[in-house]
């Protein structure tokens, strides 16, 4: 989608800073007994799935501003997410959302292979209303008092499976927004019971080598009581499942002041932790770009996975969630799989062995010394260099925009209106 002549003549004018950097940072690891070759192999490796809808203009609930040459179709789409694997050669893997973005599976998998794509986890959708939809999820889907609309619902979960092994995906992740706005509303005992044997249901439509995940979300839109409202009801949901059953972990997702470095820990130890739908948040479920706000705390996240990657059965997936109200989709998509990357990097250069020790001689200083000492380190060498030599962009914002494809796909696409707001 961008010429490869552009991206060569802007790597080429950026190559002997680049090789520079590179060797003064070389140098400086290899005093600490860091491997960076090594570190840089680590980074040609990461991979993070974009969602298909994040390629489009997110907005709040009050409004939504769509620029110009907005994805019309999954096609454009996966067109934009080209574009973004292209330059940074970080996210081989699309995530899609059904019914969104249904279409026959034979075309998507020729698109996504045009592409060099791949598809992961597949995601439902429940929490609004479609076109000539039977059963209203007003007041819930999968929870819902009435057999029927819950029947609609994992019916439609069920069809996301079908899809979904047309076009090689693993996974599925349910999310609902299933809950109350007012107290009394609903019997939040019986509505569980009924949000768990609705998915008993769809778990067992599983194929043999597919995972399902539960998210969870403390408030919106129910913004009394949520039925999968934190991670440990998305535990008992996935420990009461069974082994295909896993949790998954979204940044924004959590109450102010929670430990999630924590939650990752512990959902390791109880062997259900699927992945993570990363972003960042101000103030609640913002879905800003990953490492915005809190960059330490997503490190400390990798820190803990990094530490435990070697744990039996451990095989993660990780995919971008966020929503981009006033910058262009394609560049904040690629920015967030290059921080999410870039503290994956970090977390690999602490010295684990000198931070276990400083842990079991309850040494707190020094323990938190070797954490930043990673943190700390500008790995933007190791990152640029493993993407152009997987034949990526040693910037990919600055190359994207020399590249003109927003006006180029403008004149072809037709414009979005900006009524509503929300979702995308």
């Amino acid at each position: 989608m961008i010429d490869r002549s552009i991206i060569s003549a802007q790597n080429d004018a950026l190559h002997d800073d680049l090789a520079r950097d590179y060797t003064a940072l070389g140098d400086k690891l290899s005093r600490r007994g860091v491997d960076i070759d090594a570190i840089k192999d680590r980074a040609r490796r990461f991979s993070v799935a974009v969602p298909s809808w994040g390629t489009g203009t997110g907005g709040t609930r009050f409004a939504r501003f769509p620029g110009n040459g907005e994805p019309a179709t999954i096609f454009d789409k996966l067109d934009d997410c080209g574009v973004i694997h292209g330059l940074t050669r970080a996210t081989p893997r699309v995530s899609l959302h059904i019914p969104w973005d249904k279409a026959d599976p034979s075309d998507l998998r020729a698109k996504a292979e045009e592409h060099g794509l791949g598809f992961d986890a597949m995601n439902s959708n429940t929490f609004q209303d479609q076109p000539g939809q039977v059963h209203s999820y007003k007041f819930g889907s999968l929870s819902h008092t009435a057999p029927a609309t819950r029947a609609q619902a994992i019916e439609h979960n069920l069809e996301c499976l079908e899809i979904g092994q047309k076009i090689g995906s693993k996974a599925l992740t349910v999310w609902i927004g299933d809950g109350a706005n007012f107290p009394g509303q609903s019997h939040m005992g019986r509505q569980y019971e009924r949000y768990l044997s609705s998915m008993k249901e769809i778990y067992a439509g599983l194929p043999d080598d597919w995972r399902l995940f539960s998210e969870h979300k403390i408030y919106e839109p129910a913004f009394y009581s949520t039925v999968v409202q934190d991670w440990g009801t998305s535990l008992m949901t996935a420990q009461e499942l069974g082994p295909k059953a896993m949790c998954l972990v979204d940044l924004g997702h959590h109450a102010p002041n929670v430990n999630i470095e924590m939650i990752v820990s512990r959902l390791i130890h109880a062997g259900k932790l699927g992945g993570f739908h990363f972003n960042d948040s101000k103030y609640g479920d913002d879905d800003l770009d990953s490492g915005t706000i809190e960059p330490y705390r997503l490190f400390l996240i990798w820190n803990e996975l990094v530490d435990a990657e070697d744990t039996p059965g451990l095989d993660l997936a990780h995919m971008i969630d966020q929503s981009h109200n006033v910058t262009d989709p394609i560049e904040s998509l690629m920015v967030s799989a290059m921080e999410i990357q870039r503290a994956s990097v970090q977390a690999a250069l602490v010295d684990r062995a000198a931070l276990a020790g400083y842990q079991d001689e309850n040494d707190a200083l020094m323990a938190s010394a070797t954490l930043r000492a990673a943190f700390r380190t500008d790995v933007e060498p190791i990152l640029a260099m493993a993407r152009l030599e997987a034949g990526g962009a040693v910037d990919p914002v600055a190359t994207y925009r020399a590249s003109g494809y927003r006006a180029k796909v403008a004149e072809s696409r037709p414009k979005v209106s900006g009524a509503g707001g929300g979702i995308v």
